[in-house]
C-alpha cells in the first residue's frame, strides 16, 4: 500500500465496534507482486488493528508458483509459501493462519488426485481445499477469472470428477463465479453432494459492463440463483467482497472511502436476505483483503458487518463471525 492509498483510507478512520467479538477471517490473500506487497506483516497490521481476529484462511491468488517441474504441480508452490507464513503466524501473537485454499486444475478429473495429495503434504496440516475460479461472462467489460475458464466449465464431466476427488480426500471447493452462473453451481452441488462447497463473495451480483445501471434486474436474477444454491445443503456462503468495483460501486473514485454506516446501508438488505436464506450456520463474513482495500479499510469493513448483524443473537453472531468458517474449513 502506497502513501496515497494509506492517506485516502485514513480519511474514514473509525474505532472498532464490539472489539471483543471473536472473528475468523475466512478469505484473504498473501502476495509479493511488483506493484503491491501483502505478506504476513501487512496482514498482521490489518488483523491487529482493533478487531478480535483470532484466525484466518488464505485463499489462492497465484502467489509463489513453482517455476519448474510438471505444470499441474506448479501451484503447490503457493501452498508451500503460505504454509511457511502460517508457521510463522503460529509463533507470533495475534491471528493465526489456520487454513490454506490453493489452486489445482480440477478439469484434470481423477488425474488431479496426485496434485491434491501434494498440496496436502505441502500444507503441513493446514491445507483445506481448492479454489478453481470459473468466473466467466460474455458481456463486454466483464473480465474472465485469472484461471481463464471456458464457459460452462462447472458442467463438464471432467471438472465434476475433479470436484468429486476433493470430496474423496475430505477437501472443500471454493467457488468464484458471477451471478449468471449460480444455477450452474447449484447443478454442480447436486452432482457432488458429498463435497463441501464454499461460495465466495455473495455470488457476485455484477454491476459493470452490460449490467451497469440495471441493479434491480441484476438482483432479481441473483436472488433466483441464490435460492437454487441455498437449496443445496452442502453449500455455505462467504458474505463479503462488497468492496469489489465489479459490483458497480465506485467508492475508490470518491474523495474519501465510505463509512461503515454507508456500507451497511448500501449492502445491509441484500446481506441480511442472504443470511436468512442460508441461515447463520451456513454463512460467514469475510474480508477479501487486500482486494477490498481498494474501497475500504479493514476496521471499517468489519464495523460494517457488525452494523449489519446488529440484530442477531449472540449465538448467531458467533456463527457469522467465527464458527461457520471454523466448521466449513475444519479448523482446529
Amino acid at each position: 500500500m502506497d502513501d496515497a492509498e494509506r492517506n485516502w483510507l485514513a480519511r474514514t478512520a473509525e474505532e472498532p465496534l464490539e472489539p471483543e467479538l471473536a472473528i475468523c477471517d475466512p478469505h484473504h490473500h498473501l502476495w509479493d507482486f511488483p506493484t503491491d506487497r501483502y505478506l504476513l506483516d501487512e496482514l498482521r497490521g490489518d488483523t491487529g488493528a482493533g478487531h478480535n481476529v483470532v484466525s484466518t484462511v488464505f485463499v489462492e491468488c497465484t502467489s509463489a508458483y513453482r517455476s519448474r517441474g510438471p505444470e499441474e504441480l506448479r501451484p503447490v508452490g503457493e501452498t508451500e509459501f503460505v504454509a511457511a507464513a502460517a508457521a510463522e503466524s503460529e509463533r507470533r501473537a495475534g491471528a493465526e493462519i489456520k487454513g490454506i485454499v490453493s489452486f489445482a486444475d480440477l478439469s484434470l478429473g481423477e488425474a488431479v488426485r496426485p496434485v491434491l495429495e501434494a498440496h496436502v503434504e505441502a500444507g503441513q496440516g493446514r491445507f483445506r481445499g481448492i479454489r478453481h475460479a470459473t468466473a466467466w461472462d460474455r458481456g463486454p467489460g466483464v473480465r474472465v477469472a485469472h484461471t481463464a475458464p471456458p464457459p460452462g466449465l462447472m458442467g463438464e464431466p471432467g471438472f465434476q470428477e475433479g470436484v468429486a476427488e476433493l470430496g474423496r480426500l475430505g477437501l472443500s471447493f471454493d467457488a468464484w463465479l458471477y451471478h449468471p452462473q449460480l444455477v450452474e453451481l447449484a447443478n454442480l452441488a447436486r452432482v457432488c453432494p458429498d463435497v463441501r462447497i464454499v461460495l465466495d463473495h455473495l455470488g457476485a451480483p455484477l454491476g459493470l459492463g452490460p449490467y451497469a445501471g440495471h441493479r434491480d434486474e441484476v438482483l432479481a436474477a441473483w436472488r433466483s440463483g441464490m435460492e437454487a444454491v441455498a437449496a443445496c445443503p452442502n453449500v455455505v456462503l462467504k458474505v463479503g467482497g462488497i468492496g469489489l468495483p465489479l459490483y458497480g460501486f465506485e467508492w475508490h473514485k470518491n474523495d474519501k472511502p465510505p463509512t461503515s454506516e454507508e456500507l451497511a446501508v448500501t449492502w445491509g438488505p441484500e446481506i441480511r436476505w442472504c443470511i436468512e436464506l442460508f441461515g447463520p450456520e451456513r454463512a460467514m463474513f469475510e474480508s477479501n483483503f487486500p482486494v477490498d482495500r481498494k474501497s475500504t479499510s479493514y476496521v471499517v469493513l468489519w464495523n460494517a458487518f457488525k452494523r449489519i448483524a446488529a440484530g442477531a443473537s449472540p449465538a448467531e453472531k458467533a456463527d457469522l463471525f467465527h464458527d461457520s468458517a471454523a466448521r466449513a474449513y475444519r479448523l482446529k
